[in-house]
């Protein structure tokens, strides 16, 4: 593995260290029984920086099938609502994208993600069934 250094893995190990808390916090137990985290490869994932965190912690990864946007929930599920509410729409600033952005989860209803988290089961026996070919509908 080459050595890969960037900002955004320092950024990304301080999001696990918060999401390690937020377990220790809210789910008692389960950093000992062990975690088991899916991530694609992006840089700051697979960053030496990265991987020397999960080793120290004795996290799992469950390996994430490249460019499989038909098998990530935010791809097909949530990307494509999210695009066409954003279409056609220009943002004088940074923060007004942001505080759109904000309005537009703050508004979904929890039936949305339930949808399609519950629809993922499917998609997933779809694509085991293809062996492994893209699955779209």
């Amino acid at each position: 593995m080459s050595k890969r250094i960037t900002p955004f893995a320092s950024r990304y190990c301080s999001t696990l260290d918060r999401l390690k808390e937020a377990i220790r916090r809210k789910r008692p137990g389960l950093l000992k029984r062990g975690v088991v985290l899916q991530h694609d490869n992006a840089t700051p994932h697979s960053a030496n920086l990265t991987q020397q965190w999960l080793q120290r912690y004795g996290w799992k990864i469950l390996p994430h099938p490249a460019h499989s946007p038909d098998l990530a929930p935010s791809d097909f599920h949530l990307f494509g609502p999210l695009k066409r509410h954003l279409g056609g729409m220009a943002f004088e600033t940074e923060d007004d994208l942001i505080s759109e952005l904000r309005n537009w989860f703050d508004n979904l209803d929890v039936d949305f993600f339930r949808v399609g988290i519950n629809s993922l089961l499917s998609r997933w026996q779809k694509c085991i069934d293809l062996h492994g070919d893209y699955v779209e509908k």
